[in-house]
């Protein structure tokens, strides 16, 4: 298994904002080769920081999907995104290979 986390920091009075768009999420990403699961988690301490959690199958299938044009399709809306401060966002994504289960 591997998982993927994709952690962005916004105004703490913005995370309700940010939720909802995730709650409306596309799910381009769950028809995915070798995706398993979608979470988005907030930080218990500053509402702000906000990670997605996806897990795959495999890298590869996480790589695949990240060169796909559904992934491309997704990035592009969220630059269009109208709050410019959200669309200009940029997160740190850290990648985990799962070793133990």
């Amino acid at each position: 298994m591997f998982i993927v986390h994709s952690t962005f920091k916004v105004p703490d009075e913005k995370a309700d904002e940010v939720i909802d768009i995730y709650k409306n999420r596309s799910g381009l990403v769950d028809k995915a080769s070798g995706f398993q699961r979608f979470r988005l988690l907030q930080n218990a301490k500053r509402d702000g920081e906000i990670t997605v959690e996806i897990e795959w199958d495999s890298k590869k299938d996480y790589l695949n999907w990240v060169r796909s044009a559904e992934f491309k399709h997704i990035h592009d809306l969220e630059k269009k995104y109208p709050d410019q401060e959200l669309a200009a966002v940029i997160p740190e994504v850290k990648q985990f290979e799962v070793v133990i289960d």
